[in-house]
């Protein structure tokens, strides 16, 4: 089960890089328990960060964010990858532009679940204060 995991969060990895949503968005099983490390409330200034459910919505939150990001300007890093059995750890750095505005880092860790060779949990724990002041600005 590791390597399947493992292979499966490459994939992902390589899918979001190219900036390939709907793609990305069909290794998410439905419905997808979704979670950021941002208040139920969220932002007005972080559209993208709201409840996701579905392959369509994961698709909208990565449309969302590239529209929100200049995406050439784009330096996010993966350090270490972490994988025991289903679950998968990614902890890396968020290094992006926003459109108009700052640039911004915030270091990351994404937890992923991989059932049948598709992503049943995806929470990323990221600093949602560094990130909601470079939108806010």
């Amino acid at each position: 089960m590791a390597s399947g995991t493992r292979e499966v969060v490459d994939e992902l990895l390589r899918r979001m890089a190219a900036g390939d949503h709907d793609r990305t968005a069909e290794l998410f099983a439905e419905p997808i328990d979704w979670q950021l490390a941002w208040p139920v409330e969220g932002h007005p200034a972080v559209p993208w960060i709201r409840p996701r459910s579905s392959r369509v919505d994961v698709a909208d939150h990565f449309r969302s964010l590239e529209a929100h990001h200049v995406p050439e300007m784009n330096g996010t890093s993966v350090t270490r990858i972490l994988v025991d059995g289903e679950h998968a750890v990614v902890l890396g750095q968020i290094l992006q532009t926003v459109r108009g505005g700052d640039a911004y880092t915030s270091p990351f860790a994404l937890h992923l679940t991989v059932e049948d060779e598709l992503i049943t949990r995806f929470h990323i724990y990221e600093d949602s204060l560094t990130v909601m002041r470079a939108h806010s600005n």
